[in-house]
């Protein structure tokens, strides 16, 4: 039978790993599931970790998708098998960039809830829907991840609660894997989440949720005297917070790349013992932010469309991010031809019944 792109290319890369000497065990391929199409006739049905969503295309926003697995973790060198461990919180080092705490941001946002239903995203008022189990299917990994390492000083140094969501080429689905992501993980009790849209060519983070752009990420790197406490927003998701890409700079690239971007992520990941960062990037082979951020992180969730994305663009995004000691990978729009059956598909016939 023959290979399909995802298998070839973590295939390559578990080639590659082999020739440099480091251990791979070789990633789990799970292949992508069919689920049932959405009832109404303006929305479409998404499957992230093998079940399906309701989305809608909206402006600056990328359509929710057909159908995903959840990610398959390809091991990274020297890297082993992490535990889950909470990670004690650290003084920043003298000089860093001031990075505010989980409740703090000058401004406060109301989500609206049946605004995201409506597009297919996940809502914390329905807790347990097919797109709700999928994005927990998603998630577990990348928790297990993020805090395996109970040290402070070496998660600043290692960053894995730090995760870039990004794709190979546009309009894969990253932004609204990136969202719902989001929104799953601050529906954990003990976690606080940070998503920032660092999509600075097209950002689209807050457009997907409605909410007016303000200061943001480019702003507080190229003004020094700005902390990032100005540029977070709270929003009615108690423990969610968001920061915008900011305003339109020539020079997006280098501010990413210099001294005060990594001071930035440094703390963010060592400071708060229960936040997770995430990072919303433009595709890999569309602009060179998402390859100088993924130095900079410690996961990289890679979402690859099926039947659309080449093996060349896959071989040569992994490329770009082969420094990144972590990366998973995110099948999305699988056809039902090739997916088989989903995780989830039964999920009608099994829900706890009102009493």
């Amino acid at each position: 039978m023959a290979q399909t792109t995802i298998e070839r290319a973590a295939a390559r890369l578990s080639r590659v790993q082999t020739r440099s000497g480091q251990p791979s065990d070789g990633p789990e391929i799970v292949r992508p599931v069919p689920a049932d199409r959405a009832r109404g006739p303006e929305t479409d049905r998404a499957e992230i970790a093998r079940t399906p969503a309701n989305g809608q295309e909206t402006p600056r926003a990328e359509a929710p998708h057909a159908e995903s697995p959840r990610p398959v973790p390809l091991p990274g060198p020297g890297r082993q098998r992490p535990r889950v461990v909470r990670a004690n919180g650290a003084v920043p080092p003298q000089g860093a960039a001031v990075v505010a705490g989980p409740g703090a941001g000058n401004r406060k946002v109301a989500i609206d809830f049946d605004r995201l239903e409506r597009m297919g995203f996940i809502s914390p008022r329905k807790p347990v829907t097919r797109t709700s189990e999928e994005m927990r299917m998603v998630k577990r990994p990348l928790l297990k991840s993020a805090f395996a390492n109970p040290d402070p000083a070496s998660l600043a140094a290692t960053k894995d609660n730090v995760i870039m969501v990004t794709s190979a080429l546009p309009r894969e689905g990253k932004s609204f894997i990136a969202v719902n992501l989001a929104i799953s993980l601050a529906i954990e009790r003990d976690i606080h989440v940070m998503l920032i849209d660092a999509d600075v060519v097209r950002p689209s983070v807050f457009s997907i949720l409605g909410l007016e752009e303000n200061a943001g990420l480019i702003d507080v790197l190229e003004d020094r005297d700005m902390d990032l406490g100005q540029a977070i927003v709270r929003t009615n998701i108690g423990k969610l917070s968001l920061v915008s890409a900011g305003k339109s700079h020539m020079l997006t690239t280098e501010l990413l790349a210099s001294d005060r971007m990594g001071q930035l992520i440094e703390e963010m990941a060592s400071r708060y013992r229960d936040r997770i960062v995430i990072f919303d990037t433009p595709p890999l082979l569309a602009a060179s932010e998402s390859s100088v951020l993924a130095h900079r992180v410690g996961q990289v969730l890679l979402v690859v469309q099926a039947d659309r994305t080449g093996e060349s663009s896959v071989q040569s995004a992994l490329d770009l991010i082969e420094d990144c000691p972590r990366v998973s990978m995110l099948l999305n729009k699988a056809s039902s031809f090739f997916a088989g059956l989903s995780f989830g598909s039964h999920y009608s016939d099994y829900q706890r019944s009102l009493r």
